[in-house]
């Protein structure tokens, strides 16, 4: 998955097996006999919403594997980071669309018009025959995977008892796992065989089970406003206009970042100019006190940007390192985080048990400091002496902690938020998220390419023999990255309200 897709439940594992994270029938009944996620009353619904999250999890890890391929054979590789942060800037727009549109008609209409923009998003790219008509796709997708992915967090708020949502977005967890397996070999023997079109044009048929499975439970269960008495409010156009400048600021410092000139500190500005108001001002769409760690609401949310931006940031490094300073195959390299995927689904396990509530936020706290170490760990490989397996095994306690965390986040979310405020806030903890991915890897990848390490969008170029660069490069990423992550573990002591 690439480090700009998060929307898609934020940061993705990649291997494991489910059979050993949770025993179905903790999901069918839980702790004293009442009905779990997988009983009578919600089976379907929660079929249907992990059938949702298993789509965007394989389109993520087999779309990935097949770019570098599409953008050569369309003659865009000097477009390619763009094919990322088109679908990066739009969906952060469709989140807040996602919050409004859920809170006031209910999540129904956002998250049938999100699979279906983010299936049509992916026919216009397989059938593009230029670089523009694939990044345009690219562009609609990600509209569709914001609105998609705040719509399922309301439904979750909406049709699952409190002591049923750790369950439920473990499982999310969870069904990363299977597709961020198959879905590179997969992608990879298609795009060989037949070609990189198919793996775009094919994935949309996936879309027929999830839709005719969720839609009818979400309808019974989830549809309608939270208060079906009140008056049904128009659309806020002020946070329409807030989320249109928090796209163009984040496209405008994705740019900035790919290219290391003095005039990229005027789209730079103007990012930030654009990017300030709407997430930070006194009418911003993140919670009052955000940037502060107010406790409560507001340190959940900093907190889920936090440990996104810092591990993502640094984990679009780890390939990368290990084939330019070791010598790595490419697949070898992206197996070296195989294991992350089990350990996240772990984690997020682990904060389910009924045991783990009264210990949350400490788990949280635990949570990102086993990511921090795992960051700080990883440039140790750039040692000769050093078996590269020290990255995999780092990585899997990261992913640990980031299950915990992450999946934490959300759960925290829906307690701190009213019912009718679920989609405004589970929109802010995506932009949080989102927002921290893009700000992170643009100043790691400034730095990087600073040190002679290169341009961050290029690392597909290193399979066809470009320079190692500087191995300082990888290391002014991944230190200062660790220390964000421990300035999350101070934020996780601030979680709960005084």
């Amino acid at each position: 998955m690439s480090a700009l897709e998060s929307a898609d439940a934020d940061v993705t594992p990649s291997a494991g097996d489910v059979a050993d994270l949770a025993d179905l029938s903790d999901l069918s009944v839980e702790s004293g006999g009442s009905p779990g996620v997988l009983g009578k009353t919600h089976r379907a619904l929660s079929i249907g919403t992990i059938a949702v999250v298993l789509l965007i999890a394989f389109e993520a890890t087999a779309v990935g594997t097949a770019m570098p391929v599409a953008a050569r054979e369309l003659d865009g590789v000097s477009l390619y980071a763009f094919a990322f942060s088109s679908y990066f800037t739009t969906s952060l727009f469709g989140m807040v669309v996602a919050g409004q549109w859920a809170d006031r008609r209910g999540p129904l209409g956002a998250l049938a018009v999100g699979i279906s923009a983010f299936g049509a998003g992916l026919l216009l790219s397989g059938t593009a025959m230029n670089m523009w008509t694939f990044i345009a796709g690219r562009a609609v997708q990600g509209l569709g995977g914001g609105l998609v992915i705040v719509a399922l967090y309301v439904v979750v708020g909406r049709a699952y008892p409190e002591p049923m949502r750790p369950a439920i977005m473990a499982a999310f967890a969870a069904s990363w796992v299977v597709p961020s397996v198959v879905g590179p070999l997969a992608a990879g023997t298609i795009t060989e065989h037949l070609g990189w079109r198919w793996v775009f044009v094919g994935i949309p048929a996936l879309v027929v089970f999830p839709l005719a499975l969720a839609l009818p439970a979400i309808r019974r269960m989830a549809s309608g406003p939270a208060d079906p008495d009140a008056p049904v409010e128009a659309f806020d156009r002020r946070r329409i206009r807030l989320a249109l400048m928090i796209s163009l600021g984040a496209g405008l410092l994705q740019y900035a970042g790919q290219d290391l000139r003095w005039l990229s500190l005027l789209p730079a500005a103007a990012g930030f100019a654009l990017l300030v108001p709407a997430v930070a001002g006194r009418h911003g769409l993140l919670p009052r006190g955000t940037y502060r760690a107010a406790r409560g609401l507001p340190s959940v949310v900093l907190l889920r940007g936090i440990a996104a931006g810092s591990f993502i940031a640094a984990e679009s490094f780890v390939p990368l390192m290990l084939v330019t300073q070791r010598g790595l195959s490419p697949t070898m390299a992206g197996f070296s985080l195989a294991a992350g995927g089990a350990t996240w689904a772990l984690g997020s396990y682990v904060q389910a048990r009924p045991w783990a509530e009264p210990y949350r936020e400490r788990l949280m706290v635990l949570g990102m400091i086993m990511v921090a170490a795992a960051i700080a760990a990883a440039p140790s490989v750039l040692v000769p002496w050093v078996p590269v397996w020290v990255v995999a095994v780092a990585w899997g306690v990261g992913c640990f902690g980031m299950g915990m965390v992450i999946a934490s986040t959300s759960v925290l979310l829906l307690k701190l938020s009213a019912p009718e405020e679920a989609g405004a806030n589970s929109a802010a903890l995506q932009i949080s998220d989102g927002l921290s991915n893009v700000l992170l890897l643009a100043g790691g990848g400034a730095a990087f390419a600073a040190l002679g390490g290169g341009s961050v969008g290029a690392a597909h170029d290193v399979v066809a023999g470009a320079s190692a660069g500087h191995p300082g490069a990888f290391v002014v990423v991944f230190l200062p990255m660790a220390g964000v992550a421990v300035v999350g573990a101070w934020v996780g002591v601030r979680l709960g309200e005084r």
